[in-house]
């Protein structure tokens, strides 16, 4: 690209965490972005790309500072500007979207009140009426449904693929020249993140805007990256075009992180590690036509109510030493079921049978006697820790609400679980500060394993981890499994975990399993057209076999408040029939394969039109 194209450019860059022993973070970073390029970085936890994300933007604030080294945008020294013109710089030219779009916005006033008043502040200028005109023609540029009516709305009113819309009209309102994205898919369910990474490669043609794209996801960097630098310990140990760094890497941490990416449609992705028989006689778990509805306030009426149906008559049996997955996009319902699994909250109307046992009207202290045996993993590693508390206090505190053991005992069985997830010794009398997110969920695994549980119910425990930490406490997960019979449920949106995992998976939608089939059957043959839209936005280095121009959604699921009547996924489903408007459909037996709540008979539709989409394509 010719020298005028040339926005940015990072020349020898090392940043240093100033502390009682200075550590360097970056170590000699240099690479170039030009207009309309998306330049991909990746790399593992602690491999720096925060740091490097912060530095593009000058946010680097005590203990960090860089030591050596030049960031300069067109040219210029970002590090020898003020405050104040880098203040105009960041409003007007650089622009940045972080992975938390929810603390973003101020909650007490309206999201358009909020950009046009930024806008206003760079153009000091522009007309109210100018300013609004330009960000209703931002949101409709991120498709945001009812652009005018959504102006007006407070930030708790949106989800998160639409706050992260948001969030991108912020950015690039004022028509930036880089765009700095760090880790912004990483809190989305796979269609709303296929949306967003669509999105931002038109609107950086539109805008001509270059832009950095921070992510431990590879699969999420092919899909949007023009070139790729690899981070490893704060230095760039490779640096290629997205094509050639995944055909051929050079540098054994990239081949690692290429070996490690899970495959979805190849046959060695089976079932990792491999599981032992399960045993489909004994029934763990049995989950019998649960229901669970919220009554809240309508805020459009002075004393009305509302009604939130969350899960809507969902049925499903878990058998002994198996795993299986409940996948879905955000709101579909899948966290509602988790506490009702786990008894953190009772169902309005169904059983929930715990080894026989109907845990929905079981007493307290019964309740307590049986919690032993079933436990819930959580998303988030940091705050499931008291922080006052050390490592070693944390794992007992079970042991000392369930009793039974006296102080001696508990010691000894809190370190034979800490060795046994790969906690070392030497933290046991330590606090958390300091741990990893891995480390963290570790001492969340040993905590739940220190009372022998033979269900563990997983509701996005792997999520917050990047994918070299994940395949580590998947083969943990499995070694426990092996040793212990453990049964488990993975409850995720990401789709690449459940493949490499689960026995069988169930696909829920607005509160209701749409499909439940065996892991091979929904990767491969799914029966539901949502089950194949959620394959289409799986990111990935490897060929789709379902392609996102015949099933990718547009758009998020209707509101739980107002279901539709008919198919709940027929304002979505390109498929859809006259009957999908009247009749819901109940989920069925397909011949021995599976259960899908779909009119179509068969999947030969499925190839009927992917066929005639590629005739139009051609002609």
């Amino acid at each position: 690209m010719s020298e005028a194209a040339k926005i940015v450019e990072v020349s020898h860059l090392s940043v240093t965490l100033n502390q009682r022993v200075p550590r360097r973070l970056l170590h000699d970073v240099s690479f170039e972005l030009h207009t309309e390029e998306v330049v991909g970085i990746i790399g593992q936890s602690g491999s720096g790309k925060t740091v490097l994300s912060r530095a593009l933007v000058n946010w680097l604030r005590p203990p960090l500072a860089i030591s050596s080294g030049a960031i300069r945008f067109r040219g210029r020294d970002l590090a020898s500007l003020d405050a104040t013109e880098m203040q105009r710089l960041r409003g007007r030219e650089i622009a940045y979207i972080g992975s938390d779009p929810g603390s973003a916005l101020d909650p007490t006033l309206s999201v358009g009140a909020q950009i046009v008043e930024k806008l206003k502040s760079v153009e000091p200028g522009i007309s109210e009426s100018a300013a609004r005109a330009r960000v209703l023609q931002m949101l409709d540029a991120v498709r945001m449904p009812s652009s005018t009516k959504r102006f007006a709305e407070f930030p708790f009113q949106f989800s998160g693929g639409m706050m992260q819309r948001l969030m991108i009209v912020d950015a690039l309102v004022t028509s930036p020249a880089l765009l700095v994205a760090d880790n912004i898919t990483q809190p989305l369910d796979v269609t709303v993140a296929a949306q967003i990474l669509r999105l931002l490669r038109e609107l950086r043609r539109d805008f001509r805007t270059a832009v950095a794209f921070i992510s431990s996801s590879l699969g999420i960097v092919n899909e949007i990256a023009d070139r790729v630098l690899v981070l490893a310990e704060g230095k760039v140990v490779e640096q290629q075009s997205k094509d050639a760094l995944i055909a051929q890497p050079v540098h054994d941490y990239t081949k690692r992180l290429i070996r490690e990416m899970p495959r979805i449609w190849s046959e060695d992705a089976e079932r990792y590690p491999p599981a032992a028989p399960v045993d489909r006689q004994a029934v763990v778990l049995s989950v019998k036509d649960v229901v669970k509805t919220y009554s809240t306030r309508d805020r459009n009426t002075l004393f009305g109510r509302q009604h939130v149906q969350a899960v809507r008559g969902v049925s499903f049996d878990v058998f002994r030493g198996e795993n299986l997955g409940i996948i879905g996009e955000s709101g579909c319902g899948k966290s509602t079921l988790s506490r009702l699994l786990s008894c953190v909250e009772p169902p309005d109307h169904g059983r929930i049978e715990f080894l026989g046992q109907d845990l929905a009207h079981m007493g307290r202290s019964q309740l307590l006697g049986l919690r032993r045996r079933f436990q819930l993993l959580l998303q988030d590693p940091f705050s499931a820790i008291p922080p006052h508390f050390t490592i070693g206090r944390t794992i007992a505190e079970p042991l000392h609400i369930h009793g039974g053991l006296n102080s001696a005992q508990i010691a000894a069985k809190v370190r034979a679980t800490m060795a046994e997830v790969g906690l070392s010794a030497d933290i046991h009398d330590s606090l958390p500060v300091g741990l990893s997110a891995g480390q963290r969920q570790r001492v969340n695994i040993a905590r739940a394993l220190v009372l022998e549980p033979e269900l563990l119910i997983l509701d996005e425990t792997l999520s917050a981890l990047d994918q070299v930490e994940q395949l580590r406490l998947v083969e943990l997960f499995g070694d426990l499994q092996a040793r212990r019979g453990i049964t488990y449920i993975y409850i995720s949106h990401d789709l690449s975990l459940v493949r490499r995992v689960c026995d069988r998976i169930a696909v829920m939608y607005l509160g209701r399993i749409m499909e439940l089939a065996a892991n091979h059957k929904i990767f491969f043959d799914p029966s539901h057209p949502y089950t194949r839209a959620l394959l289409s936005a799986v990111p990935a280095i490897e060929e789709r076999r379902f392609k996102p121009q015949n099933y990718l959604l547009e758009g998020e699921p209707p509101s739980p408040i107002e279901i539709p009547p008919g198919c709940s996924f027929r304002t979505r489903c390109p498929f859809a029939m006259d009957i999908c408007r009247s009749t819901d459909p109940l989920l069925t037996d397909r011949d021995g394969k599976g259960s899908a709540a779909c009119h179509l008979p068969d999947t030969s539709v499925f190839a009927r039109r992917a066929g005639s989409l590629a005739l139009a394509a051609d002609a």
